[in-house]
């Protein structure tokens, strides 16, 4: 080979090897690639597609209610309910605004619980048949006896208070030496802790008034408690003294004294009855005389 060729060789192969650097250096770095611990993968990409479900303000309350509970504003609120599990009968508050103040004062017919709908079946309202019936307790009567102002509190007793039942009698303790009856007034309490279901129509303490006036109260008792009652307001005077709210407890009332009235017992079987005595009503007043022996 000659010497010429040899030199246009070595230049051929210089001028591509500078073109080789420049080429190299013209090109921009990788970008640096973060290093992944051992046992993990990156957490996967997620994108979430939010979906406005269409919702309706209903009725519902606020706690559990047991039967026969009577209903007041604080029971309910409004909670944005599905549209797709409507019930026709729940109450909305776009068709029933008021529903609220309207269903406050309503008696639990069903027991329901916290967040629950409320269904007109489960409810008695204010002058519907059956009202009274979903007040009282399961077990109890309802005995409306007649009150005055006097006998009642000065009106001060409401719906929901509780009272004490007392009785005011003639009491006959015999004869004086010129045979007249000796008479004696007696006051007896026979039963505490008597709950007031009503003073004439109005069943509850929800009053404009401090105080309700009326003519008849209607207490809730156990059915001998009821006969009870309804003799005792024949034989004498009925009073109703108020409880406080700190002596006034849950459940049913209790007798304080049956004695008087052995011939309606046993309500509290052997308790202040005397062994072989006759109970004499007479004109209003009673006594206790032996029996005659034969």
């Amino acid at each position: 080979m000659s010497p010429m060729r040899i030199i246009i060789l070595l230049v051929a192969a210089i001028a591509a090897a500078g073109a080789a650097f420049l080429v190299r250096n013209m090109a921009p770095e990788p970008a640096p690639v973060a290093p992944v611990e051992t046992g993990e993968q990156p957490a996967p990409i997620t994108i979430t597609e939010v979906i406005e479900v269409p919702q309706t303000p209903v009725l519902v309350l606020t706690q559990d209610v047991p039967v026969g509970r009577l209903l007041s504003a604080v029971d309910f609120e409004w909670k944005e309910w599905p549209d797709a599990t409507l019930n026709v009968n729940y109450y909305t508050q776009d068709i029933f605004p008021t529903a609220i103040e309207d269903l406050s004062g309503s008696v639990v017919r069903t027991a329901m619980v916290q967040n629950e709908p409320v269904l007109p079946s489960k409810i008695v309202q204010k002058g519907e048949t059956g009202y009274m019936a979903a007040l009282l307790t399961p077990g109890m009567r309802a005995v409306s006896v007649e009150i005055s102002v006097d006998n009642a509190s000065g009106g001060f007793i409401l719906p929901g208070d509780r009272v004490d039942v007392m009785i005011t009698y003639d009491l006959i303790m015999g004869k004086d030496e010129f045979g007249e009856e000796i008479v004696r007034p007696t006051t007896t309490t026979i039963m505490e802790n008597v709950r007031i279901l009503a003073i004439d129509q109005i069943f509850s303490d929800d009053t404009a008034g401090q105080f309700a006036i009326g003519s008849t109260a209607t207490v809730e008792l156990y059915p001998d408690q009821a006969r009870l009652l309804v003799l005792a307001d024949r034989l004498g005077k009925v009073t109703m003294a108020l409880r406080s709210i700190q002596d006034a407890v849950e459940g049913g009332p209790t007798l304080a004294r049956t004695d008087f009235l052995l011939n309606v017992g046993p309500f509290q079987e052997g308790v202040g009855q005397q062994k072989g005595a006759v109970r004499v009503f007479r004109q209003g007043g009673v006594s206790l005389e032996a029996p005659e022996e034969s």
